[in-house]
Order: structure tokens, then C-alpha cells, then sequence
């Protein structure tokens, strides 16, 4: 079982838990009746990306293979909603996130008739924007199960778009610095005495090409690269 995989399953399962609790005092009775919330965000993130290789020829191209490896990062974020009514709200959630993906490139070695292995790490700090419409169940003692969507956009700070790879002793993968995602994702509200605190899993998918070709062994078998991550988050809102 994969990171993603798990980390869904726990929500599932908080969610199972909390439909099963027993009528209790209700937490925060007013809560619903305030327009605006402010919190914070903390979570985890995994990225990769969708990519897509060009049409080789296998008599000539020394490349047998390119893999995606997903990497683990971290998210930090303030939360503020607008609450239209007890369902529906919009959400924006300003985000720092750091993150990281590995191209793993294989090349034969015409020489020896070997396989050699080239790891090419893609380092992010992205500011994130992202504006999300939520709708949340009906409040159940002091749980809710909720649906987010909507889309974001990413200025990644550490972006090498206009780095020379001329100047460089050893090549690098060059991305672009700003692109437009959508995001998707499930969660659950948990009414706290002084609180709402939040567990929410999404996806993020990017939605355009970001790999900057310039004529390299490693940016050229690329068709296109899109980049995509899933997040595990904790909200704390007041």
C-alpha cells in the first residue's frame, strides 16, 4: 500500500469513527452563524508529475527508460473562508510548500553494453494560491464530512527557468516557474470546544506542459510534464 493509499484509508476510517459516535454536546453552536473564518494549515505533500516521452527510435536512442520518482515534502498555510451558508463556502488558502521529484534517466552505455542510471532531482518552494469551493454535510453531533474543489495557482520560487545550462558543469532539467492546477479532495470537520479542526486529503493537477526544452539529453525525449501532488492536511479554524 502506497502513501496515498494509506493516508485515504485513515480519513475513511476517522470519518467511520466519528459517524459512530453517540449524541454528545455540541460543540461550537454558533459557529455556523459567523460569515468569515480564519486558521491555519499544516500537512504533508508527495508530488510527481504526468509525463509523456517522445516518439523514439529504438536503433538510435540511447535512452531505455525515464521514471517518475515521487518524493515527499511539507506544506504551511493560512486559511480564510467565506461562509455563503451552512453547506457552502469558498476557501482561499495561501500556501509555502516544499517539494521535491526525481527523473530517473537510463541510458545505455554503447561502450560497455551496460545500463547506467542519471537521477536528476527537481527541487520546488512553491507559493501557492488556491481557491476552493467546499461543501460540508449536515453537522452530525460535532462531525461533518466535507468535498473541496477547484483550482490554484503556483509561483515556484526555486524555478532554474532561466538558468544556462551552458554555464553549468553538469546539466540540469530546466521547469517553469508559474503554472495553473486543479485540485480536488475529501475531508472532515471536527467541532472542538475552542476549534474546528479539519483532516483533509486532495489531488493537484497541473494543467499545463512546465519541462523547458533547451536541447538537452535530458529535456528533449520529454513531450510533456505535468506536474501533480497529493496533499495531507490539518486545519485549525477559529
Amino acid at each position: 500500500m502506497n502513501l496515498r493509499s494509506l493516508l485515504f484509508s485513515l480519513l475513511i476510517f476517522t470519518s467511520f469513527i466519528a459517524l459512530a459516535q453517540k449524541p454528545k454536546v455540541e460543540n461550537l453552536p454558533n459557529f455556523k452563524q459567523k460569515r468569515i473564518h480564519f486558521g491555519f494549515s499544516l500537512g504533508l505533500n508527495n508530488a510527481g508529475y504526468t509525463l509523456d516521452r517522445k516518439q523514439i527510435d529504438v536503433k538510435s536512442d540511447s535512452l531505455l527508460r525515464l521514471d517518475v520518482e515521487s518524493q515527499s515534502g511539507f506544506n504551511l498555510g493560512i486559511v480564510s473562508a467565506l461562509h455563503f451558508n451552512e453547506f457552502f463556502s469558498l476557501r482561499f488558502v495561501p500556501t509555502l510548500s516544499f517539494a521535491q521529484r526525481n527523473l530517473n534517466y537510463t541510458f545505455n552505455n554503447p561502450s560497455t553494453g551496460e545500463s547506467e542510471v542519471l537521477i536528476k532531482p527537481l527541487e520546488s518552494t512553491n507559493i501557492e494560491l488556491p481557491l476552493l469551493f467546499k461543501y460540508r454535510s449536515q453537522r452530525l453531533n460535532n462531525f461533518a464530512a466535507y468535498l473541496i474543489a477547484g483550482g490554484k495557482y503556483v509561483i515556484d520560487l526555486a524555478s532554474n527557468e532561466d538558468v544556462n545550462n551552458a554555464d553549468l558543469r553538469e546539466l540540469i532539467v530546466k521547469q517553469q516557474s508559474q503554472y495553473v492546477a486543479a485540485e480536488v479532495g475529501i475531508g472532515t470537520d471536527f467541532f472542538l470546544p475552542y476549534f474546528k479542526f479539519s483532516i483533509e486529503g486532495k489531488m493537484s493537477y497541473g494543467i499545463k506542459n512546465i519541462i523547458v526544452r533547451d536541447n538537452t539529453i535530458f529535456s528533449n525525449p520529454i513531450e510533456r510534464m505535468l506536474p501533480k501532488m497529493f496533499i495531507l492536511s490539518l486545519h485549525f479554524e477559529g
